[in-house]
């Protein structure tokens, strides 16, 4: 067991978004079935659309985003869950004033990013 603070966490950027930061909270090294991530989208940033060849598990912290599957966009807010399966291609702008932030957990499984734009 450990504890630490996510004050404690460095941000790194993300290459596959504008203006996304993202904290590795529970990095694979530390948990050994799942990884826990923070991210933090500003306000008019994006995460381009993309695949993952592994699931996400995600709960919105703070703000609001459309999320794009295919022909589908889902506005989330704070509060809501979203399950992403594996190679669902996806994307997510900020829509408010405020950072979009959510928690993402995945398996710790190779992840193969591929960008479809």
């Amino acid at each position: 067991m450990f504890v630490k603070h996510s004050d404690e966490v460095k941000f790194d950027l993300v290459p596959q978004g504008e203006g996304v930061t993202r904290q590795m909270l529970i990095s694979p090294e530390e948990g050994p079935n799942f990884a826990m991530r923070r991210y933090v989208v500003q306000p008019g940033g994006r995460i381009v659309n993309h695949t993952n060849t592994v699931e996400h598990e995600q709960y919105v912290l703070n703000g609001q985003a459309d999320i794009g599957t295919g022909e589908k966009v889902f506005k989330v807010r704070k509060g809501d869950v979203v399950f992403m399966p594996a190679g669902k291609a996806h994307w997510y702008t900020n829509t408010g004033d405020d950072t979009f932030e959510f928690l993402c957990m995945v398996p710790n499984e190779e992840d193969v990013v591929e960008v479809l734009e």
